[in-house]
């Protein structure tokens, strides 16, 4: 699903704060450290606990092949000024590659305690469905949504994902829901003028 651009692990995108890049084995260490954080694990249902060096090990693994493959788009967050540090993750991967649904790509992330309420997450989430919606075949992105994380749904919701219905565990955006609210927007990714 996603074009031979994303699949070489020079790809990045930028974005005024961040690096978007694919995982490296080197980030495991930081990986760990911020997932194993209690207040960062308990929102997070995708990562075993206890979350260790060779789980983070194995996730970036998976989220190389993933990448390699054109199943996803996983990458982790560096601040712009340090690109080789890790704070967290963002990634969409194909419908298909996580469970049965009727979106198209379902978007992950989670940030570390330490980069929390600096509007990070939504500045790369938002980077993250530029990228995903220029792909003919993402009509649909869904994201999980858990009761008890107001950040979270506080995040989406400025990312323009409509408020889910009660009970339900998440939202889904579509592609013209995504450029309606990026009407008068300037993209974070620059495209070539030809």
């Amino acid at each position: 699903m996603f074009p031979d651009l994303t699949r070489d692990d020079v790809f990045r995108i930028e974005t005024a704060r961040l690096w978007l890049r694919w995982p490296r084995a080197v980030d495991a260490p930081a990986f760990a450290r911020l997932a194993s954080d209690q207040d960062v694990a308990r929102l997070m249902t995708c990562l075993p606990q206890p979350f260790g060096p060779v789980e983070a090990g194995d996730f970036v693994l998976g989220a190389r092949r993933a990448n390699a493959d054109g199943r996803g788009l996983v990458l982790a967050l560096a601040p712009r000024n340090d690109p080789g540090a890790f704070v967290g993750m963002v990634g969409v991967q194909s419908r298909a590659e996580i469970a049965s649904g009727d979106a198209d790509l379902v978007l992950g992330y989670w940030l570390g305690k330490p980069y929390w309420g600096q509007g990070l997450m939504q500045e790369a989430i938002e980077a993250v469905l530029d990228m995903a919606f220029m792909l003919p075949d993402a009509q649909t992105i869904e994201a999980p949504v858990r009761e008890g994380h107001v950040a979270s749904r506080k995040v989406l919701a400025r990312c323009g994902f409509p408020k889910p219905p009660a009970g339900a565990s998440h939202s889904v955006i579509t592609r013209d829901a995504w450029l309606s609210a990026r009407a008068g927007v300037a993209s974070r990714i620059a495209l070539p003028l030809h």
